[in-house]
């Protein structure tokens, strides 16, 4: 990894990268309501499978306990977390203060977004704000840490300590600016990727290939992002309904064909073979496993991958 890549966080996340190991992410989203046992009861099922948990940031534009809170609970645990957060809701003032108030709890690791258009979700005619965007948080979050400093160029008492993460999609349209596009993440500041969920692998491997050529995957880590399918319905869904996502036929068809009774398990089987295929590709770095609303079966993705158990990290 290059000298891009700074060093200086405590994340357990960026220890397990940085010693060459393959990392493990999942992801937990909040729930509709107050009750913290219910994210507690979803990070316990995984965390001993993962080196840090993602909490979503009101995932699809619909309300939900905040990630910073449910992040907080995680911690108090003694796990891992990953703050996802969107420039969706906050402005700049806001975005600022909950950096550092996750930092007072000593959350290490935040992952940079747009977030969903709030059309899609329970408030479709609630104000959005995008007062900055995704690539711009990046830059914020990275100031904050290396310089000392607020936006407005105040000095920060006790910078926040934060490993720095964006997301990206290798099967956007048009295609032919996605490498570019990580380019200019990797440039703003962001020292580890979370892709999109890869069912195509040849599609991914092209933009692998063109990451590499640009030497992108010597300055930042990229975890791949994988998705078990629940049914062949779930498979046609994804593939027809979802924005950014390319799944081909052939896996739709072998999803089909699978009786209804033994579709999830095939997920299941197809999720561990795409690991394998994409543990085969140079300059990926990890996995990032989303689960949502079936985290139950992460640790037998992990297991039957090959990737338990995970390396102690710690100190």
């Amino acid at each position: 990894m290059s000298d891009t890549v700074n060093t200086v966080t405590p994340s357990k996340l960026e220890k397990v990268l940085a010693a060459g190991r393959l990392a493990v992410t999942s992801e937990c989203g909040p729930p509709r309501g107050s009750d913290p046992e219910v994210i507690k009861k979803k990070a316990e099922l995984i965390k001993d499978y993962v080196d840090a948990v993602n909490i979503t940031d009101n995932q699809t534009s619909v309300t939900r306990m905040s990630s910073l809170a449910s992040c907080i609970h995680l911690k108090l645990m003694g796990l891992e977390p990953v703050l996802q957060m969107v420039v969706r809701d906050r402005n700049r003032i806001a975005l600022q203060s909950d950096i550092l108030g996750a930092a007072s709890f000593d959350i290490h690791n935040i992952l940079c977004l747009s977030g969903d258009h709030q059309s899609f979700g329970d408030s479709p005619t609630g104000q959005n704000v995008f007062d900055i965007d995704s690539m711009q948080l990046i830059q914020t979050v990275r100031m904050m840490r290396d310089e000392g400093k607020f936006l407005g160029g105040d000095e920060i008492k006790r910078p926040p300590r934060m490993f720095v993460g964006a997301a990206a999609n290798p099967f956007a349209d048009p295609f032919e600016i996605r490498v570019p596009r990580l380019a200019k993440k990797i440039a703003a500041g962001a020292e580890f990727i979370q892709t999109q969920c890869v069912y195509n692998v040849e599609r991914f491997e092209e933009w692998m290939k063109q990451a590499r050529d640009r030497g992108l995957h010597e300055k930042v880590y990229i975890l791949a992002g994988v998705t078990p399918f629940k049914s062949a319905g779930m498979a046609k869904y994804m593939k027809n309904r979802v924005p950014g996502m390319d799944v081909p036929d052939e896996l739709v068809k072998r999803m089909s064909d699978t009786p209804k009774e033994k579709q999830a398990q095939e997920g299941i089987n197809i999720c561990i073979e795409t690991i394998q295929r994409l543990k085969e590709i140079e300059g990926v770095r990890g996995f990032h496993i989303m689960a949502i609303e079936w985290e139950e079966k992460v640790p037998e993705i992990v297991e039957r991958s090959g990737l338990s158990p995970r390396p102690d990290v710690a100190g």
